[in-house]
């Protein structure tokens, strides 16, 4: 097990001040240099912040894969992607260091030795209080560009278990979510099927998916809050990353109480 930082119970945020990047500017390398959660001679972990793309796409000029040799420190080598984060989520990203190293992170994903731990608020009333979906996922056709959508006759198998840690009633939860497949924007399809949108998700929630309280951002509210996986040596690697500014604000007005989160997981089987 290899804490983050210097304390697994009380993880921290890099000081990332939000800030517009550039296209003309060196902002983005100079905010990734101060990201690191952390670093060894075959795995980086750095802080995701919400809003900043992991990948380039049609005009999309900064992005993080793109301004990876900031990262490079004293290794030779450029650090390389070995999973994915949506723009608007903040959290924990895993980036190889070497070819060898960037082949074992990719594979523990693919096989579903890694268990990603997101953090979120979803609006209205969630039950049960536990459960695990089950339901395919498909691209939406046609101009609606990269939006997914539930489909049980072409879908392809997507899989999340999912805990409530705490409930405002019958207006949110705070609730903790595990992946066991890697579909596009898994989780907030997910929770949309269920009738209960990610806050600030309006991209599939509309409306819905929003609160009305004074303060309450209006951005996504999800974050990738911890990954661990085992190393080839049977070492346990395991990184977490603290609440983005928004989130942290939306637990404080809402009332969790971070101090009461329970691993849900615990019990449940690591594959599908």
């Amino acid at each position: 097990r290899v804490p983050p930082l210097d304390s697994v119970s009380s993880p921290k945020k890099p000081h990332w001040k939000e800030q517009r990047i550039n296209k003309k500017d060196n902002v983005l390398e100079e905010l990734l240099q101060s990201s690191i959660l952390y670093r060894d001679d075959e795995v980086l972990a750095i802080y995701k912040p919400p809003g900043i793309p992991v990948q380039g796409g049609t005009g999309t000029t900064k992005h993080i894969d793109g301004a990876l040799d900031a990262l490079k420190f004293e290794s030779d080598q450029r650090p390389r992607l070995v999973h994915r984060l949506d723009k608007d989520t903040s959290g924990v990203l895993l980036l190889g260091r070497t070819r060898q190293a960037a082949r074992w992170l990719t594979q523990a994903f693919r096989e579903q030795s890694a268990n990603k731990t997101y953090w979120g608020i979803v609006v209205g009333e969630l039950r049960p209080v536990t459960g695990r979906i089950d339901l395919p996922i498909s691209k939406l056709p046609g101009k609606y560009g990269e939006k997914m959508m539930i489909d049980k006759s072409e879908g392809q198998r997507a899989v999340t278990d999912y805990g409530i840690i705490e409930k405002l009633g019958n207006k949110a939860s705070w609730v903790a979510l595990r992946p066991r497949t890697g579909r596009t924007h898994q989780l907030r399809v997910h929770m949309m099927a269920l009738g209960t949108p990610i806050l600030g998700d309006g991209k599939y929630g509309g409306e819905g998916a929003f609160l009305e309280s004074e303060g309450l951002s209006r951005k996504l509210h999800l974050h990738a809050r911890d990954i661990c996986l085992p190393r080839p040596n049977g070492v346990q690697l395991f990184v977490e990353a603290a609440l983005p500014e928004h989130m942290s604000r939306a637990w404080s007005l809402l009332g969790f109480d971070l101090k009461a989160y329970k691993d849900p997981f615990i019990d449940l089987p690591r594959k599908t």
